[in-house]
C-alpha cells in the first residue's frame, strides 16, 4: 500500500469513527430533543398520544383577582408554555440545567365553572358546559375535586415534568394557590408500538373506541367549532380520579374478569370476536342461550347508544401511598374531552352509574370538568379573548 492510500485509509477510518460517535450520541439524547409543537389552532396534550407522565394541577383563584390579573397571568403562562415546549428553561429559572430538551413536553391549560362564576364571566361559558350531576356511585373527595384552573403538563421523562411543574405553580402563585395535584402515567417510550391501545391496572386495554387521531370523527366530536371566540378550537374535558379495589380483583380467575369487562384479556377483542376493534354483537347468544356479552359487563353499558355519545377518552393510571407505609392505592386519571359533556358523555356515565358490575370493583374519588382555550400562535396570548 502506498503512503498516499495509508493516509487515505486512515482518515477514513477516522471520519467513520467520528461519525459513528456523533450518531451515537444523537441516538442517545433522542428524547432530549423530541419536541410537540405547542402553537396551532388547538393546545397541544389533546390530540396526541400520551406521553408517559403526566401532571393535573388545579388552582384556585386568590381574592380579589380580576379579568386583568387573569390577562397578565395568561402571559406569563404563555411565555412559559413557549420555552418549556421548545425545550427551553421558563424566564428567570433558577436550575435551568433541569431542563435539557422538552421530552414531548405539552401543557394544556383550561378553566373550571367556578372561575366564569368568581369573575361574574358566565355568559363566556362554552355551550353545555355545566359541573357532572351527582351520580350514585360516587365518593368524591374535595382534595380531588373541582379547580377554577387547570394546567395539565405531560412529558416523557419525569424529572423533566416535575422541574416543569414547579416552574408553572412558581409562576402562577401571585394569582392561585394549589387545589390539588394528580400524577399519573403510561407505558414509558418504546415498550409499545405506536397506536397500541394501553392497558390499565386491571391488564384492560382502556380507548378502544376512540376517534382515530387527526381524523373528521375525533375533529366532529372533540373541537368546539361555535360560540365564545376563545374557545372555538377548544374542547371541554371531564377529569375522573377512579380508585380501583385491586386486591379483590386479582382474586377473580380470568373468565370472571373479562365476562365483567366484556373483552377478552389476551388483545382486547369483543367477547365472541377475534380482533379488539370488532364491532360487539351484543345479541349473540352462546350454546345455553345466555348473551356472550352479559348485560352487566361495562363494555355494553359504556357503548354509545347513538352518535351522539361519542368522545374522545384518555386514561393515566395511577399509583399513591395509602393511609399506611403499607398501602397502595391504585386507579385511573379517567378524562374524557368532548364539545358538549352534558349530551355526549354524561348519558353513558349515567348508565355506567346505574348497572355496570364493574362498579363493585372502582369508586369514582374525584371529579371535575373544565373548559380548554383555542391554540395560539406564536404572537397571541392564551385565552386573551375570555379575560379582555
Amino acid at each position: 500500500m502506498s503512503g498516499a492510500a495509508a493516509v487515505s485509509g486512515a482518515v477514513a477510518a477516522d471520519a467513520y469513527r467520528k461519525g459513528y460517535a456523533e450518531a451515537t450520541a444523537a441516538t442517545q439524547t433522542k428524547l432530549a430533543k423530541s419536541s410537540i409543537p405547542w402553537t396551532g389552532r388547538h393546545q397541544a396534550g389533546i390530540e396526541s398520544r400520551p406521553q408517559a407522565h403526566a401532571n393535573f394541577i388545579a388552582l384556585d383563584l386568590k381574592t380579589g383577582i380580576n379579568n386583568d390579573d387573569m390577562l397578565r397571568w395568561m402571559v406569563l403562562l404563555t411565555d412559559d408554555i413557549a420555552r418549556l415546549c421548545d425545550g427551553q428553561p421558563a424566564l428567570a429559572d433558577p436550575e435551568p440545567e433541569l431542563i435539557p430538551g422538552a421530552t414531548n413536553l405539552t401543557i394544556t391549560v383550561g378553566f373550571g365553572p367556578s372561575l366564569f362564576e368568581k369573575l361574574h364571566i358566565t355568559d363566556r361559558m362554552p355551550v353545555g358546559f355545566a359541573r357532572l350531576p351527582a351520580f350514585k356511585i360516587d365518593a368524591l373527595d374535595n382534595s380531588f375535586s373541582d379547580g377554577d384552573v387547570l394546567i395539565h403538563a405531560a412529558a416523557d421523562d419525569l424529572q423533566v415534568l416535575s422541574h416543569v411543574t414547579r416552574t408553572l405553580i412558581r409562576d402562577s402563585a401571585t394569582f392561585a394557590s394549589t387545589r390539588w395535584i394528580q400524577s399519573g402515567f403510561t407505558n414509558a417510550v418504546g415498550t409499545s408500538a405506536e397506536g397500541t391501545t394501553q392497558r390499565n391496572l386491571m391488564g384492560q386495554v382502556d380507548g378502544t373506541d376512540n376517534p382515530e387521531l387527526g381524523s373528521k370523527s375525533f375533529a366532529e366530536q372533540v373541537w368546539i367549532e361555535s360560540g365564545p371566540a376563545w374557545v372555538v378550537g377548544g374542547t371541554t374535558l371531564a377529569l375522573r380520579r377512579i380508585r380501583m379495589n385491586l386486591s379483590t380483583w386479582d382474586s377473580l380467575g380470568r373468565a370472571d374478569k373479562e365476562q365483567v369487562i366484556g373483552r377478552n384479556l389476551h388483545n382486547g377483542a369483543p367477547l365472541g370476536k377475534i380482533n379488539e376493534r370488532d364491532v360487539p354483537d351484543f345479541l349473540a347468544k352462546d350454546e345455553s342461550g345466555l348473551t356472550v356479552i352479559p348485560p352487566f359487563a361495562h363494555i355494553r353499558r359504556a357503548t354509545a347508544e347513538n352518535p351522539q355519545e361519542q368522545f374522545f377518552r384518555r386514561p393515566f393510571n395511577y399509583q399513591d401511598r395509602g393511609a399506611t407505609n403499607s398501602d397502595l392505592e391504585s386507579g385511573l386519571l379517567w378524562t374524557a374531552y368532548a364539545r358538549d359533556l352534558s349530551k355526549q358523555y354524561v348519558p353513558v356515565q349515567k348508565r355506567l352509574a346505574d348497572f355496570d358490575l364493574l362498579n363493585k370493583w372502582t369508586t369514582p374519588v374525584g371529579s371535575a370538568v373544565f373548559a380548554l382555550a383555542r391554540g395560539v400562535q406564536a404572537d397571541e396570548i392564551l385565552a386573551e379573548e375570555l379575560f379582555s
